[in-house]
């Protein structure tokens, strides 16, 4: 398993610093933002899995990333993630989860809604650390779509500058 560093519990500045430090694992490229995400088990002060924008193969999302290495890990399909994640599971994003994505891809905000189906417990928080600028969407609503779901987006302040120029590496300059 992978190494995680000691926070102390609802240390959600920490915790997105931790997710700032997996963006910065992801490659530069000018089409994608590079983006940490890290899934806690809140109530056990529990990392449970990590990831970052292209850390998979195909065009993978840093939270898509995370789901899909927390399911493998739990031996069940990506669509039944939500059966195995404990009650009180929170993600932590560095930038807020996408609504739209092209074709063949899964949103992010659907990802996250899907954990919610049936009687499943799923992700009811989301710490955010930046709104998604408007380089490849005009204007994401995945947050909006997060709360009208009733799941909880929680802004992380204090990170910011470090969080877009990161996401941004790679993008073209005027």
């Amino acid at each position: 398993m992978d190494q995680h560093p000691n926070i102390a519990p609802l240390q959600h500045l920490e915790y997105m610093r931790f997710a700032l430090s997996l963006a910065q694992a992801s490659p530069p490229k000018p089409t994608n933002f590079r983006v940490g995400a890290i899934l806690v088990d809140e109530a056990a002060n529990r990392i449970l899995s990590t990831g970052y924008t292209l850390e998979l193969p195909g065009n993978t999302h840093a939270e898509q990333c995370a789901l899909r290495k927390y399911s493998a890990a739990e031996g069940v399909a990506e669509e039944q993630i939500g059966t195995v994640l404990p009650i009180h599971t929170v993600l932590y994003t560095t930038m807020e989860p996408c609504q739209s994505r092209s074709a063949g891809n899964v949103p992010c905000v659907e990802r996250i809604l899907d954990t919610l189906s049936g009687d499943s417990q799923g992700i009811k928080t989301v710490y955010i650390g930046v709104k998604e600028p408007g380089s490849f969407v005009a204007a994401n609503a995945g947050q909006s779509k997060l709360e009208q779901a009733g799941i909880v987006c929680v802004h992380v302040p204090g990170l910011e500058e470090e969080i877009l120029q990161t996401a941004t590496a790679g993008h073209r300059k005027f």
